[in-house]
């Protein structure tokens, strides 16, 4: 299994973190997880999924 490293300072820990941007136009929601880098801060985005019917 790999292990997760921040590009800029090469640290292993991170804070876990939940994340939303709606679209240019508001009709969608796009969920992402973010991981932060415990060392130097740097946030890492990965997207989820997205979907016309989500209005939470």
């Amino acid at each position: 299994m790999a292990t997760l490293r921040c590009p800029l300072c090469g640290g292993e820990q991170f804070q876990r973190e939940s994340s939303r941007q709606d679209s240019r136009w508001g009709f969608t929601s796009h969920r992402m997880t973010l991981m932060i880098c415990a060392n130097c801060r740097y946030v890492l985005h990965f997207y989820d999924n997205h979907s016309i019917f989500d209005f939470d």
